[in-house]
């Protein structure tokens, strides 16, 4: 299993173990790639371009039984570039109408990197409103899949601009359901799992009592920077480095899965 390495480089990119630098963009996905160590056989289901690579590198490296899609219905053995259409290459072993999606949901066979508007130190994600439900200041996307899939599998998060407006005391609304609410509803929500909060500044889990704590800081990221971008209290005392992405990771990332690029649009270096 990958282990989270302790880096002093500071600045925006890290050495990785041939001295090439990798920047946090490249951190982040390897971080998203981690979460699906112990998957076993899942469809993996990433919202995002860094999670989407992430996903891809993963199932290129430490998790080759996961089940990617082109992002529509078609399940891939091997996966074109990103940006590019699977009838542009890659392998399709198999087919997943929308309709199917559901039932995998329901058996649990499937792992979620959602996005987030808002989280809460319990986990519970908003994607729906901001404001007031009888007045909102601004309409979003709507719950969307977040209550099935926070109640039938494990949940993983991706923000790519870490602030105190995402990182709240409260959401507007529940979407996704936190760890708070689980344990309350009981047997219910018995198949609830959070796992990570993946951000382009640390990587969060989850403790004993469900609250969210600081697993890693990336490397060149102030830990204090981290405190004044998160709305409710965190220890970032003694928090180890992410992980840096070995030599072969960067290889993939940059010549296999995103050779354009294009993880620059979704976290700045």
């Amino acid at each position: 299993m990958m282990t989270t390495e302790s880096v002093t480089t500071t600045g925006t990119a890290a050495a990785a173990a041939d001295g090439s630098a990798a920047t946090i963009a490249e951190i982040c996905a390897a971080a998203c790639a981690d979460t699906y160590l112990e998957s076993g056989e899942i469809l993996a289901h990433a919202v995002g371009l860094v999670p989407t690579i992430g996903a891809r590198l993963a199932k290129l490296t430490s998790a080759p039984d996961i089940i990617l899609t082109d992002g529509e219905a078609f399940l891939m053995a091997e996966l074109p570039p990103i940006g590019r259409s699977a009838r542009a290459g890659g392998v399709i072993e198999g087919w997943a109408p929308f309709r199917r999606i559901f039932d995998i949901l329901a058996t649990g066979r499937r792992q979620s990197m959602m996005g987030a508007s808002q989280i809460d130190a319990f986990g519970n994600q908003n994607i729906s409103l901001i404001g007031d439900w009888d007045r909102p200041k601004r309409q979003l996307i709507g719950v969307r899949g977040a209550p099935g899939n926070t109640a039938n599998h494990r949940v993983d998060y991706w923000v790519s601009r870490h602030s105190a407006r995402i990182f709240v005391e409260q959401v507007d609304m529940v979407s996704g359901v936190g760890n708070d609410r689980a344990r309350e509803a009981g047997d219910v929500l018995r198949f609830h799992h959070l796992g990570v909060v993946v951000t382009n500044l640390c990587v969060f889990d989850f403790d004993a009592e469900g609250r969210i704590r600081v697993r890693s800081i990336h490397p060149g990221v102030d830990p204090q920077e981290v405190v004044e971008a998160t709305g409710f209290a965190i220890d970032v005392a003694d928090a180890p480095r992410t992980r840096v992405p070995s030599a072969e990771e960067l290889r993939l990332i940059r010549e296999v899965i995103d050779p354009r690029g294009l993880r620059a649009r979704e976290v700045a270096n």
